[in-house]
């Protein structure tokens, strides 16, 4: 019968063999070296057990980490924990028109991974409250006393040091942000304002605040934030996991010749106010003009930026186009629309003798007010009537000269510079007049329709007012509602679709649009995306610190409970090695032992000691 002899591992005495009898020949083996067998074998088994155990928790943390992002959103409702020494905190203060508000962030220890973005929450009060505040008037109507400012900003600071721990206050960036009220100040009179803020905040106030924490920023900066908060909050920074999720290929800027990288798709922003309209969208790919003039312009459109924590890789470098239309949001359209009708009847009624609009038997008819609603326009002492007609087409052809478009290529309102959208793949949101013109009076809040939006406004503005009305009375419509959108809405709604299809030229069938209030039922604001820019660098340091775990990508999500596994498999075989090596000594001291004695007695019997086979 055959024999396995195994001995090729084993130092010569553990020689065993197995034979079809098998196991009367292990038995033979002594109980040391089945120890030893049996110590191998477990340490072999336990190493494989650790590599599955890993592997299989490192595949769960990967598919698992879209809901873990859906948990983060979750928690980001809960109370921040302001005892966990590992969380920090930044602060900042929107000083607007009509007054400034204060946000607090906060954000956990950076993760070592210089790929991924700081994971920046807003900060809530242990009743789950966000950590906002806000005062009235705007910090631009101290622009004659800048030196009340400070105590002006007083309770907004104090508000911020009562939740921020104060252990912490001394490394808490603080950053004081002016936007369109400040923009209109003279600019002696505004730096003032900013010196009295860096000069009497420090003395009252330990937070991190420098030259650079206090300024006024500008529509294309405030613009960015905004795009800069959206994104972030819709997971658009993140790196792709999935086959299914959109992407589009990127041209970096500065590094055109370079292929291209492919990423997360970004989505675009609509933002329509009372005064102005704003767009933002990044620009993938790089540009052509159709002049030198354009081209001018265009550096002042588009904004280029690094959001990454090392300014030497590319992976979160952004081109974004970000524009503002002064006089295009909803109340200042409809103010300019009113000033044109009124000049235009006068001079009409002028020419031809007539008193069309003066008085309420002869009303002006006007297509952008529902059916049958009376108003009235008051100038320089007249008064032109209005009754309404109802006729959304009408409106927006009537509306369609405010566009300011003009015949050059690549343009968009008053013939401002917009550089190609790739449709097909894009995405926007619509917040403010976009978002209330479709969900207020017409319910379609959401993903937009234009057929649908157009069929709604149509039967909107046709109906007479004293139905629009009584609906309202009935509590029909949205409950922020009022009067005052009942009767510009049918206007609005023209507006909003030119705008959007005429000045911005989305195609009528675009699909991807969504008309929104919140995001993740939040509200976001400009102010995230100012404290995620400006804190970029922040996790450097931590970063160069873990730069071993950073070069480790791969085991990064796993945790020391599963990584001591592996830890003691090497153990168990380097005790092992120690013990197989000091059992050799021993068998070689056993031996030599052996001969001592056998020369011994061959001395004893008068014989010559035989010598060591091998020796001279």
């Amino acid at each position: 019968m055959g024999r396995i002899g195994i001995s090729c591992l084993f130092p010569a005495s553990w020689h065993f063999s197995i034979s079809p009898v098998g196991c009367p020949r292990i038995l033979n083996t002594n109980l040391r070296q089945i120890i030893v067998i049996s110590v191998l074998a477990a340490a072999v088994s336990l190493l494989y057990f650790s590599v599955v155990i890993i592997r299989n928790k490192y595949g769960r943390l990967t598919r698992d980490k879209k809901f873990q992002r859906y948990l983060a959103r979750v928690t980001d409702i809960e109370a921040t924990d302001t005892n966990n020494p590992n969380v920090n905190y930044g602060i900042v203060v929107d000083c607007g028109s009509s007054g400034s508000r204060i946000f607090v962030y906060c954000w956990p220890r950076h993760n070592g991974n210089p790929r991924d973005l700081l994971d920046i929450r807003q900060m809530r009060d242990k009743n789950r409250k966000p950590v906002v505040m806000k005062i009235k008037p705007g910090i631009s109507e101290f622009a004659t006393s800048p030196e009340k400012v400070s105590d002006y900003i007083s309770p907004l600071l104090n508000f911020a040091a009562e939740h921020v721990p104060r252990a912490k206050h001394k490394e808490t960036p603080l950053y004081i942000l002016c936007t369109a009220g400040m923009r209109i100040l003279p600019e002696s009179q505004q730096k003032a304002i900013l010196e009295d803020l860096l000069t009497d905040i420090p003395v009252h106030f330990d937070f991190l605040f420098s030259d650079s924490h206090a300024e006024v920023i500008s529509g294309k900066q405030e613009g960015v934030y905004a795009w800069i908060g959206i994104n972030f909050v819709l997971g658009r920074f993140e790196h792709i996991e999935d086959d299914d999720e959109a992407v589009v290929e990127v041209n970096i800027p500065g590094s055109e010749s370079s292929e291209a990288i492919v990423r997360k798709r970004t989505a675009g922003i609509l933002d329509m106010g009372g005064v102005s309209t704003q767009i933002a969208y990044e620009v993938p790919k790089t540009v052509s003009f159709a002049s030198s003039q354009q081209e001018e312009v265009a550096k002042n459109l588009l904004a280029e930026f690094n959001l990454g924590c090392d300014v030497h890789q590319t992976e979160h470098v952004y081109r974004v186009y970000v524009a503002t239309f002064l006089g295009f949001g909803g109340n200042a359209a409809r103010q300019r629309y009113e000033d044109r009708i009124f000049a235009n009847t006068i001079q009409k009624n002028r020419l031809l003798g007539k008193q069309n609009g003066l008085t309420p038997d002869m009303p002006f008819l006007d297509p952008c007010l529902p059916l049958d609603i009376k108003d009235e326009i008051q100038q320089n002492g007249q008064t032109l009537y209005l009754r309404g007609t109802g006729d959304f087409d009408l409106c927006r052809e009537t509306i369609q000269p405010f566009m300011n478009k003009t015949n050059e290529t690549q343009t968009s309102l008053n013939g401002i510079y917009q550089p190609p959208i790739h449709f097909p793949n894009s995405e926007f949101y619509g917040f403010s007049e976009f978002y209330y013109c479709t969900e207020d009076v017409l319910r379609m809040g959401g993903d937009y329709n234009a057929a649908k939006f157009t069929k709604a406004a149509k039967d909107y503005c046709a109906t007479k007012w004293s139905i629009l009305r009584e609906r309202f009375d009935r509590g029909l419509y949205a409950s922020h509602a009022d009067l005052h959108r009942l009767k510009y809405q049918c206007f609005k709604s023209a507006w909003m679709f030119e705008v959007f299809h005429r000045g911005f030229s989305f195609p009528v069938n675009y699909r991807n649009l969504k008309t929104a209030l919140q995001v993740y039922d939040k509200e976001v604001q400009w102010t995230l995306g100012a404290i995620l820019y400006r804190t970029r660098f922040l996790p450097l340091r931590d970063i160069q610190q873990e730069a071993f775990r950073a070069s480790h990508n791969h085991w990064r999500g796993v945790s020391f409970v599963y990584n001591h596994y592996l830890f003691s498999g090497c153990f168990l075989v380097v005790l092992l090695a120690i013990l197989l090596y000091l059992l050799r000594l021993r068998r070689i001291h056993r031996r030599t032992l052996r001969s001592s004695s056998a020369a011994t007695l061959w001395m004893e019997e008068g014989l010559p000691a035989q010598k060591p086979a091998g020796t001279l």
